[in-house]
C-alpha cells in the first residue's frame, strides 16, 4: 500500500523541495487504504537529514495545502503525532471504485472535488492495530495527575508505569507500520525494518522511467546518469541504511541538480608539455616544427 501513495506523491503531490521529502517519508510509511501513520518530528528529521526547523516548516506546509492533515485526537508510540494523506486516501477509492468494474480502465485524474473517505469510530478503532490510539486527555493521563511527587503518590524517581496498548505490536518507531511488506534485510537492523546501505540499492524501473519523463536523461546523457549515480552512491556510502523509497525519493532529487557533464573543446587538447617559443602563437609554433621536419635529413639522400 506505501508504494501505492509514494506514486501519488511523485505524480500528483504539488508538494516541493523538504516538503516533498517529508511527505515521502510519510507515505513509506502507510499501512493501508485509510492512509492514516504516525510519525514523530525526530523520525522525520532522521529520514529526510533534515534540520527540526526545515521539518517543522514542511509539515506547516503540507498541511497548509491539505495534502498531510493532523490528527490531533490520536496519538501513536511514544505520543507521536497522527497524520492523515486525505487526498491521497481520496485517490485510492477513485482507483478502488473504477477498477472494480474494470480491471484495465483508465482512471482520470484527481480532483479537489473527489470525496475523501470517511474516517469513523469503527475505521479509526482498526488503527489500533498498528499502533494508534486515541489520545487521553491532560485529566486521565496519571504523568499530568501530580507533576511534583507527593507523599501519596509515586515519587519522580519511581516513573509512572507505561500504559498497555500505547506500544507499537512491531516494536520502535524505525520499524515500518505496514506488516505485509517484505521484510528486505535484517541484516542492518535489529528491528528487521526493510532498509538496505545506499551502494545495494538499485535504480527500479519506475524510477529510471521517471528520469526519462523528467528530461534528465536527454539532459545529461546515458554516460552522465551512470556518473551521476556513481557521485551520488560514493557521497551516500557512508549514510545510515534507509527504506527503498527515502532512497528513490533522495536520488531523484540529486539528479535534479545535477549539471551535464562539460564536453571538451578544441583546447583542452593536451600539449604533451611543450609550449610555444616567447612570441610565437601555437599554430605558428606547429608549422616552425613541421618545417624542421621536412629540413631533417632520412639517410636515404643520394
Amino acid at each position: 500500500m506505501s508504494k501505492d501513495v509514494r506514486e501519488w506523491v511523485f505524480d500528483h503531490s504539488s508538494s516541493r523541495g523538504t516538503a516533498r521529502l517529508v511527505l515521502l517519508a510519510v507515505a513509506d510509511r502507510v499501512p493501508d487504504e485509510r492512509c492514516v501513520v504516525w510519525a514523530s518530528v525526530a523520525d522525520l528529521m532522521k529520514r529526510t537529514n533534515a534540520s527540526r526547523t526545515a521539518v517543522r516548516d514542511a509539515l506547516a506546509a503540507l498541511d497548509k495545502s491539505g495534502e498531510l492533515v493532523e490528527r490531533r485526537h490520536l496519538q501513536g508510540p511514544k505520543r507521536s503525532s497522527v497524520y492523515r494523506l486525505p487526498r491521497a486516501a481520496s485517490w485510492l477509492a477513485k482507483v478502488a471504485a473504477v477498477r472494480h468494474e474494470d480491471p484495465d480502465a483508465y482512471v482520470e485524474p484527481p480532483t479537489d472535488s473527489d470525496p475523501v473517505p470517511d474516517l469513523d469510530a469503527d475505521a479509526e478503532k482498526g488503527l489500533q492495530r498498528y499502533g494508534i490510539w486515541p489520545r487521553q486527555s491532560a485529566d486521565s493521563d496519571p504523568s499530568r495527575r501530580n507533576p511534583t511527587g507527593s507523599d501519596s503518590t509515586p515519587s519522580r524517581r519511581n516513573p509512572t508505569r507505561r500504559r498497555a496498548g500505547i506500544r507499537t505490536p512491531h516494536g520502535t518507531d524505525s520499524n515500518p507500520q505496514n506488516p505485509s511488506e517484505r521484510d528486505l534485510n535484517r541484516r542492518y537492523s535489529s528491528s528487521g525494518a526493510a532498509v538496505v546501505p545506499a551502494g545495494e540499492w538499485q535504480v527500479d524501473p519506475a524510477t529510471h522511467a521517471w528520469a526519462r519523463q523528467q528530461g534528465h536523461l536527454d539532459r545529461l546523457g546515458e554516460e552522465g546518469l551512470k556518473a551521476a549515480d556513481a557521485k551520488w552512491r560514493l557521497h551516500r556510502s557512508d549514510w545510515t541504511p534507509r527504506s527503498a523509497g527515502a532512497w528513490s525519493a533522495d536520488w531523484r532529487a540529486w539528479i535534479t541538480r545535477e549539471h551535464p557533464p562539460a564536453r571538451r573543446g578544441l583546447h583542452a587538447v593536451p600539449d604533451n608539455g611543450h609550449r610555444p617559443p616567447h612570441g610565437m602563437t601555437r599554430t605558428e609554433a606547429h608549422q616552425a616544427a613541421l618545417l624542421r621536419a621536412l629540413d631533417e635529413p632520412t639517410g636515404t639522400e643520394d
